[in-house]
């Protein structure tokens, strides 16, 4: 069972699509669920459920990379920034990211004072998220990596 870990979902799930083509093009039409299911049991998992939970939806790198332009929003509001700095964490998953935002974000919500950012530095998960949140439960800051 240890090869079956080296796996992600989105591995299998291409896995899977690249079986389907191969099977269109020879004149044998399988469903998307049909392909999932061969492909886990290829790699010797009972059904699709089951390759998805042991494999988890792990990817095979972190989300994004040095030098990437990326969007998102940093404490609610909407940011444009180059990826400057990409440290995998302890926590298996989690990515220290630096972003070089292309407008500075202010990070204060006061009228009476502002205190911009131009430089952020968050630790995510592979969607691109934090864990931690605002008072309003948003998290701090969201890559939009779609």
């Amino acid at each position: 069972m240890g090869a079956q870990m080296t796996h992600s979902v989105q591995n299998l799930k291409d896995q899977a699509r690249r079986l389907r083509d191969a099977m269109a093009q020879a004149g044998e039409t399988i469903s998307h669920s049909q392909s999932l299911e061969l492909v886990a049991r290829q790699h010797g998992f009972r059904d699709w459920n089951t390759a998805h939970a042991a494999c988890g939806n792990r990817l095979e790198g972190p989300p994004v990379h040095v030098g990437q332009i990326v969007e998102g929003s940093y404490l609610g509001q909407p940011f444009t920034a180059e990826v400057i700095g990409v440290n995998a964490q302890a926590a298996h998953g989690r990515y220290r990211v630096e972003l070089d935002l292309a407008e500075p974000v202010d990070v204060v919500t006061f009228d009476s004072f502002s205190n911009f950012r131009r430089r952020v530095q968050a630790t995510v998960n592979r969607n691109g998220s934090t864990t931690e949140k605002t008072s309003n439960g948003l998290p701090h800051l969201v890559l939009d990596l779609g």
